[in-house]
């Protein structure tokens, strides 16, 4: 199924109203060159194109059609057209998946479009449609505020409200495409996205996701991306199912609602930022550098409120502001005197300021640096007020700067009015990127830094399996049974019914022993475990005290002396899969929030990898002269867990192991919760 037809149309007809007299018109308007059919059974034409009265009087089937009316005819419009072997549709009208909760067929004329679409690629249905400002072609019932462009950067959103603010922005970003993805019926985002990178002419991709419905064409969408090397920047909205999924486990509550795509991402190579602004910023740089190597930035301004200004935005991105190396220094030094203090972010006084040749010796000396990207800082003041010429002949002292050296580089103003949009395009054509605003500018960095360098991952992601209920909680015994098959260490146990078989267990395994209350979620909050326990007669008045909340029992091994407890939990998000969760484990997980995340499946060296991002990282690596953890044994055994949810991923819902008794001489579950569907 090829979207190139449907999103490179040289043919589109139009059907409806009101609506396809705006997409007509702005075809024309865009100065589109390939041919445009309106359809209407009364009208002789739209907006001076001639009609023709229906799909069949068309001269050949055409590339593309957009569909604008009611969701009965749009069935029976597009199974004509899939007939026909047209290229592909956009499906305006509403009343589809999106409304299942005020129409109960709504679900089920979705199922019919989808059928009636046969191999034929539709988007929506519940969708504006899409703009190619490459060629012109626009299937888009609205005003938007893009213009024609040879090359620029791709944006695909399900909201198409969102996508229209998008257009009307004044950054100067050149936009080659604009496709919204409305109910996601057929065509997500993962392949539209793929589609659109495959157009030279695409240099970087921008996804607003809402929901992740098809890890597979994420994961080739990330193949491509890598493939191609053109950067992909996320917004990602809305709150997780996860959230939701699980509600037995600590882990749910560590998991949080948006851990699942935030590591879905990270695998992928996505990086993800957190406003339209910060998304439309980090496009703009990614249009005109690509990914950048690394975080390095060197920072420059006539001011020294603005350097501080720089710094302190610095301390809240992932950016670094690296010591200048001897020759950067003397080169700059050089060129402004000895009463400035070279540093970085660099103050440059104003003893140059007029002096166009010192200025672009300075920003060539600095474009010379080893950082990853320059950046200049100024505001030009307001035209109809004030005189801009000496702000602009330094601007044009850092464009032929950039000439001299090819370096990396970016023009950054506090306010966004301070610089326009003519100036901001101008910087563009000369391979600057205007920013506008320090952490925006920082945030976009940091983003570019993070583009993925290494290709993705070998092992493919488990796919979610919809649970078939809220699922059934294994007792304890029987969740430590299930890992014991698959080689995870647990202690010496037994199920007991009352205190004489619980002392002959106990005789059985050796004091100490543990006596907990089964069936139980959260023992120590309903106080159902007793620690520790030596004697027959504990035994007995721990098993009396138990018996009040439940009628089977647990005896099993007291391991002390433990180093560490570690949590290891596994939650099934339905958007993205097995989300395994480690952290800092027992009765205070959820108090210190130690986590850190990985989508299963694993390899050993993301296994490492994760808990290196632990708080208690130091602990388990031998912190001031503690013994050193066997982070290899550890990691071995993490493995299994995943292994073993991998081997009941239709079933598994949840799995928690918590604690994880670390010691000199033993590495076992102390406590097991599996939660699975019936």
């Amino acid at each position: 199924m090829s979207l190139d037809r449907l999103l490179r149309p040289k043919s589109i007809a139009v059907l409806g109203g009101v609506w396809a007299r705006n997409v007509i018109r702005e075809c024309n308007k865009m100065g589109y060159q390939g041919e445009l059919w309106p359809i209407h059974p009364e009208h002789t034409s739209m907006e001076g194109v001639p009609c023709f009265n229906s799909l069949d009087d068309l001269p050949h089937p055409p590339d593309a059609t957009f569909i604008g009316i009611n969701r009965h005819q749009t069935i029976k419009t597009v199974a004509a057209l899939s007939a026909m072997d047209a290229g592909g549709a956009v499906c305006f009208a509403s009343g589809f998946s999106e409304a299942v909760k005020e129409d109960e067929s709504a679900e089920q004329q979705q199922q019919k479009l989808i059928h009636a679409a046969d191999t034929m690629p539709i988007l929506g249905p519940n969708c504006y449609g899409f703009i190619n400002y490459l060629d012109g072609a626009l299937l888009w019932p609205d005003q938007h505020g893009g213009e024609r462009v040879d090359k620029g950067v791709a944006i695909i959103t399900q909201s198409s409200n969102i996508v229209i603010n998008m257009t009307m922005q004044r950054y100067g970003l050149p936009i080659a495409y604009v496709v919204t993805t409305g109910n996601q019926a057929q065509q997500g985002v993962a392949s539209l996205g793929e589609s659109l990178l495959n157009d030279s002419r695409v240099t970087a991709l921008g996804l607003y996701i809402e929901g992740f419905s098809d890890l597979p064409a994420y994961e080739s969408l990330a193949r491509t991306a890598r493939r191609l090397g053109k950067p992909v920047v996320t917004i990602k909205v809305g709150r997780s199912p996860q959230a939701q999924a699980a509600t037995v486990s600590h882990t749910a509550s560590l998991a949080g609602s948006f851990a699942g795509s935030k590591v879905l991402l990270d695998r992928l190579g996505f990086p993800r930022v957190n406003s339209i602004p910060a998304f439309l910023e980090a496009l703009r740089l990614m249009h005109v550098c690509g990914r950048l190597p690394g975080n390095r930035v060197l920072s420059m301004s006539c001011s020294g409120g603005e350097a501080a200004l720089m710094a302190d935005a610095g301390l809240l991105q992932r950016v670094e502001f690296p010591e200048l190396a001897s020759n950067t220094k003397q080169a700059i030094s050089e060129v402004l005197g000895p009463k400035v203090h070279v540093a970085n972010p660099l103050d440059y006084h104003t003893y140059i300021w007029n002096d166009a040749q010192a200025l672009q010796d300075l920003f060539t000396a600095a474009m010379d640096a080893d950082v990853d990207i320059t950046l200049l800082i100024i505001d030009t003041p307001r035209q109809d007020r004030c005189d801009a010429t000496d702000w602009l002949r330094a601007i044009q002292c850092f464009i032929q700067a950039k000439r001299n050296t090819g370096a990396a580089a970016g023009v950054v103003s506090l306010l966004p009015e301070n610089l326009p949009e003519d100036l901001a395009q101008e910087l563009i054509r000369n391979g600057i990127t205007p920013f506008t605003g320090l952490n925006l500018a920082l945030e976009a960095i940091a983003a570019a830094a993070s583009v993925a360098k290494s290709p993705l991952p070998n092992c493919l992601l488990i796919p979610p399996t919809p649970p078939a209920s809220v699922g059934r909680v294994m007792n304890e015994a029987e969740a430590k049974y299930a890992l014991s098959k698959h080689d995870i260490p647990i202690p010496p146990n037994k199920v007991v019914r009352n205190g004489d078989e619980a002392v002959q267990a106990a005789e059985l395994i050796g004091y100490p022993i543990v006596v907990k209350g089964l069936g139980i979620a959260h023992k120590t909050e309903h106080g159902a475990v007793f620690l520790n326990v030596h004697t027959p007669d504990e035994t007995r008045r721990a098993i009396s005290a138990l018996s009040q909340q439940c009628d089977t029992f647990l005896v099993e091994e007291f391991v002390g002396d433990s180093d560490l407890e570690l949590l290891v939990g596994v939650v099934s998000d339905p958007s993205t899969g097995f989300l395994l969760t480690l952290g800092a484990g027992g009765t205070n997980t959820e108090i210190l929030k130690d986590r850190s995340h990985r989508l299963l499946p694993i390899e050993k060296q993301d296994v490492l990898d994760a808990l290196q991002e632990l708080a208690i990282w130091p602990l388990l690596n031998g912190y001031r002269g503690r013994r050193a953890i066997d982070v290899d044994k550890l990691a071995d055994v993490i493995l299994k867990v995943a292994s073993f949810v991998a081997a009941h991923q239709s079933i598994i819902q949840e799995l928690e192991i918590n604690p994880l008794l670390i010691g000199e001489n033993h590495l076992v579950a102390a406590d097991a919760l599996i939660r699975v569907s019936e």
